[in-house]
C-alpha cells in the first residue's frame, strides 16, 4: 500500500494523535482494508520520512515538554491532511479514543526540533537539509506562531 505524507497525517489526525505503534497498526488495518496482509512495521520508512519532512510532528503526550519514548504523532506544519480510501472506518475498527493535543505544545515541539536540525544541517553542511529546512520554517511560523528568525538566519547564512 503505497500513501503519502499527507494521508498518514490524515490518519493520525483522526484521532488527534497516534502513536507510532498505532499509527503503522492503523496503516495496517487499511492495507488489509485492501486486500494486502502486512506486517505494521512495512510502514516505518513512510513514517520517519513523514517525520523528517514535518508532514509529522513527535508530541509529548502529557504536556511536560520532556523527551518521551512513545511521543504521539500529529499533523505538522507542511501537511494537508488527507484520509485515505476506508480510513473514516479505524476509528471503529481500532481501539484507540480521540486524543486532544495542545497546539501550542505541538508548535514548542517542532520548534525545539527544527533548531537541532537546523544546527545540524549547518555544522553539517548540508545543502540540501538546509533548502528544506528553509521551506519548514516560513510553515512552522505560520503553523505553530512560534519565532524562528534567529534559526533561519544561520541557515541562511551556510547558504552564502
Amino acid at each position: 500500500m503505497d500513501l503519502t505524507a499527507d494521508e498518514l497525517a490524515g490518519v493520525a489526525d483522526l484521532f488527534g494523535g497516534l502513536t507510532r505503534a498505532e499509527l503503522g497498526r492503523g496503516l495496517a488495518e487499511l492495507a488489509f482494508k485492501s486486500g494486502e496482509d502486512v506486517d505494521p512495521a512495512v510502514f516505518a520508512d513512510d513514517i520517519d520520512a513523514a517525520l523528517a519532512s514535518y508532514h509529522l510532528v513527535a508530541v509529548d503526550p502529557d504536556g511536560t515538554g520532556a523527551d518521551v519514548t512513545d511521543p504521539l504523532l500529529v499533523p505538522g506544519p507542511v501537511a494537508f491532511p488527507e484520509l485515505p480510501p476506508g480510513a473514516t472506518d479505524l476509528p471503529h475498527i481500532m481501539d484507540v479514543a480521540e486524543r486532544p493535543v495542545d497546539s501550542e505544545a505541538a508548535a514548542e515541539a517542532a520548534q525545539r526540533r527544527f533548531q537541532r536540525e537546523a544546527a545540524t544541517a549547518v555544522d553539517e553542511d548540508d545543502v540540501a537539509r538546509i533548502a528544506s529546512l528553509l521551506d519548514v520554517s516560513y510553515e512552522l511560523e505560520a503553523w505553530g506562531s512560534v519565532d524562528l528568525s534567529t534559526a533561519r538566519e544561520r541557515l541562511d547564512d551556510a547558504t552564502e
